[in-house]
């Protein structure tokens, strides 16, 4: 609430369940708020996130970005939508192929979303340097203007690679317990 009173208006959520039921009385009294989906949204948890939050991270996949479509078309709202790419293409770590990104940047196009932009998280212990490289032509060559990623340790190596969305939740509230 401190942050709200000072007039800060993005936030980032990881959990469905969670923001909503942190974030739904207080976006009704300060409804200039803009909530970020920035974890992995499952499909069966779509219906509440589009009601609640007003950008998505973390879309990876046709049957996600159909549901959201969906959910969007039923309350007539338009979220911001960012996919998620598995930039390191690793097999613990959700997020879309590379090599798949052009069919699935065609199909949200197709079904109205509005795709804003990419969004990666780098494989830890490694300089993402590389990666926020790669991420920065992937984005340019699809003609999107929105690039989410960096996070509070390394924001400002993303910031050198254009990143527009930044996630630095545990510098100011500290890690999750």
């Amino acid at each position: 609430m401190p942050l709200i009173d000072h007039g800060h208006i993005d936030f980032g959520e990881n959990k469905v369940q969670e923001a909503v039921e942190k974030w739904t009385e207080v976006k009704k009294i300060n409804p200039k708020i803009q909530l970020h989906m920035i974890g992995k949204l499952q499909t069966n948890k779509v219906k509440f996130a589009v009601k609640l939050f007003d950008y998505i991270h973390s879309v990876d996949s046709e049957k996600l970005a159909k549901k959201i479509a969906d959910e969007q078309n039923k309350i007539n709202k338009n979220i911001k939508i960012f996919l998620q790419v598995n930039i390191g293409d690793e097999n613990q770590k959700s997020g879309i192929n590379k090599n798949d990104l052009k069919q699935l940047v065609s199909y949200c196009k197709e079904i109205n979303l509005d795709l804003i932009g990419l969004m990666c998280i780098p494989p830890a212990n490694t300089n993402p340097d590389v990666y926020f490289d790669e991420m920065k032509d992937l984005n340019k060559a699809l003609g999107l203007g929105e690039l989410s990623m960096g996070m509070s340790s390394d924001f400002l190596i993303a910031a050198k690679y254009q990143s527009t969305f930044i996630r630095v939740g545990s510098s100011i509230f500290g890690q999750r317990s």
